[in-house]
């Protein structure tokens, strides 16, 4: 449409099935340049992506015609697929079902890049499920405990 401008940012957190250590320092920044291929491909802007072996951050701007879940789940089947055309885990790499995705405006981006930028701090101090929450809960996301979680313990 014509005179319609706008930019939309999403931050996407999402983990590896059952909540697993699996993506490791030796290949991470490959899995994240790959993701990043398929972001820029679904003309997406990347801001910034980072994480921890059980569990990615990502922070992208789009415009409003894209449909967010199928976005996800592009990005999802398509890296999982390259983990194990690569075999960087042994038997089969998947993500956990479902993601978290939270809307934010311009002025939030440095906090938010920074947030991501600091996994490795963060998570000294606070697991993947108490961070999930704490976002969950700040943005009053309603959720049902029994499918929040598919973890092994």
């Amino acid at each position: 449409m014509a005179n319609t401008y706008t930019q939309l940012y999403f931050h996407i957190i999402f983990a590896v099935k059952g909540r697993k250590s699996l993506i490791q320092t030796s290949w991470r920044d490959e899995l994240y340049k790959y993701i990043s291929g398929i972001i820029s491909s679904n003309n997406l802007k990347l801001m910034i992506i980072d994480g921890m072996p059980d569990h990615i951050h990502i922070l992208l701007g789009a415009k409003p015609d894209i449909n967010l879940s199928n976005e996800v789940r592009d990005i999802k089947a398509n890296s999982s697929k390259w983990i194990n055309e690569k075999r960087f885990v042994k038997g089969k790499f998947e993500w956990q079902e479902g993601f978290g995705a939270f809307t934010l405006g311009h002025s939030q981006l440095p906090t938010i890049i920074n947030y991501i930028k600091k996994q490795e701090e963060h998570h000294s101090k606070k697991s993947f499920k108490e961070e999930y929450l704490q976002f969950l809960n700040a943005y009053d996301v309603d959720f049902n405990d029994a499918y929040l979680f598919d973890e092994i313990e």
